[in-house]
């Protein structure tokens, strides 16, 4: 008896293989987003100048305050305008999946930046950082702290393609909220779940109580020594989807102890709270209508209210700007000059 073929008993012919071009783009496709990480072991660099620059970048992302901070030994390095650690948001120095990764960082840049309206290095992108997560000021490029960052940065994307698709990029996607995210129930959450590490004032906890440069064990999550209100952690879908996917400290994406409501609301408390104030962002984004929907300050292109885009609900906001881009291509910012 000959062997089966499926679909012969009804007559029909063994479906023939792709066509070698085609079957190349298919596993191109399937192989968009690279899910293994290959970073290399960044102890077993050789004792060189490059080797030694690479690991004092890890050591000024992870322990910021002490190299950079406001309170540095050397006062021409102190960049940062907080005490926290660059490793406090991203997780595992720069290296957990959905804990804001910098793996593809450096091959992601130069790109155009849709905040400043221009071409962006990577190093302009630290800078970014300098300014609203460290409330700092910029790093000179030839500064040592920031050779080192870049030379980290480029260590980790060293085996990624140019403008490399990483799986686990970001802090997340939980679905978004009908309704407004509510911080007073979020402050339920928060006395819960996050008061026990970051304090009931949001404090976080020092390493040291008398010389900051320890930084933080726990890092604070709002007033004078948090990131300002231009950081990118400040808005809501950034920091719910960070809470959901990486708290309580030691969570990870696969196992969350959050549900997502409760990562909306605990991250609508968290974001209620006062914190440094960025002079210059109505200047932010010179076409409006590139302006993420949860940025929390104007002005804006939608017509939706400040509140709105503080706290959602979202979805409405994202389809009105969908629909102005149809329509208008770009809105022009009225503050860029």
């Amino acid at each position: 008896m000959g062997a089966f073929v499926p679909g012969a008993a009804l007559g029909q012919q063994a479906t023939p293989p792709p066509p070698a071009a085609e079957l190349a783009a298919s596993l191109a496709t399937a192989n968009a987003r690279i899910a293994v990480w290959d970073i290399p072991d960044i102890d077993l660099l050789p004792d060189d100048e490059n080797g030694r620059l690479v690991r004092y970048g890890r050591s000024v992302l992870e322990e910021s305050a002490r190299h950079i901070g406001p309170d540095a030994a050397d006062p021409a390095q102190r960049f940062a305008g907080n005490n926290l650690a660059c490793a406090n948001c991203h997780l595992d120095a720069g290296r957990k999946k959905f804990g804001l990764p910098l793996v593809a960082a450096a091959a992601d840049y130069p790109r155009y930046s849709t905040r400043s309206g221009e071409r962006a290095e990577l190093a302009d992108r630290v800078d970014s950082c300098m300014t609203r997560s460290m409330n700092g000021r910029a790093m000179p490029r030839d500064a040592r702290p920031m050779r080192a960052l870049l030379a980290y940065l480029t260590l980790l994307s060293s085996a990624l393609p140019k403008d490399a698709n990483i799986a686990g990029a970001g802090a997340g996607a939980i679905p978004l909220l009908d309704r407004p995210a509510d911080p007073a129930r979020g402050a339920v959450v928060y006395a819960q779940t996050c008061v026990v590490c970051h304090r009931s004032g949001g404090e976080g906890l020092r390493r040291n109580a008398v010389d900051a440069s320890f930084g933080y064990g726990v890092p604070p999550l709002w007033g004078p020594d948090s990131f300002n209100d231009g950081a990118g952690m400040n808005r809501l879908i950034t920091i719910a989807n960070f809470v959901h996917d990486n708290m309580p400290n030691g969570v990870s994406w696969v196992m969350p102890v959050l549900a997502p409501e409760d990562a909306w609301d605990v991250a609508a408390y968290v974001a209620s709270q006062k914190r440094p104030h960025r002079v210059g962002l109505d200047r932010d984004f010179p076409d409006l209508l590139d302006k993420p929907v949860d940025t929390p300050y104007g002005p804006y292109a939608d017509g939706f209210p400040q509140a709105q885009h503080k706290y959602g609900p979202f979805g409405p906001i994202g389809a009105e700007i969908a629909r102005l881009k149809a329509d208008k291509g770009r809105v022009p910012n009225p503050n860029v000059r």
